[in-house]
């Protein structure tokens, strides 16, 4: 499992260096005069701060079997690509519906934390 969520950190970091290069250079001026310029750079923020805390996870992982460690990486996954995926959707598409579905990629990051809490609290002695 650690190497599944390795590899997918690995491309999520990837993606969110690419996607922000792009986005500065490439987009910024659309972005900017559509006003999703700043959504635009909290959707690669969040992709980047939960990119390293599922890397921590699958590094956690090497050394301990918890199936806590597992939701709590399936979790921020999945609160990436809803969270991040719909505010980038909504910036080049101009779907504003998606801002309805951005708030449970955050309840799923908030999942994430919660389940690497209790890893913490239930393995380590």
């Amino acid at each position: 499992m650690h190497k599944l969520f390795l590899i997918i950190s690995s491309i999520s970091g990837m993606l969110a260096v690419g996607l922000g290069a792009f986005g500065a250079h490439a987009f910024k001026d659309k972005l900017a005069a559509e006003g999703t310029l700043n959504t635009f750079q909290t959707a690669v923020q969040y992709q980047f701060y939960h990119t390293l805390a599922l890397l921590g996870i699958a590094l956690l992982m090497i050394k301990y079997e918890s199936q806590w460690l597992s939701y709590a990486g399936y979790s921020l996954t999945f609160g990436t690509l809803i969270f991040s995926g719909s505010l980038y959707i909504l910036c080049f598409s101009g779907m504003k519906w998606l801002g309805a579905i951005t708030p449970v990629g955050g309840l799923l990051f908030i999942l994430g934390w919660i389940f690497l809490l209790m890893f913490a609290l239930k393995s380590l002695e």
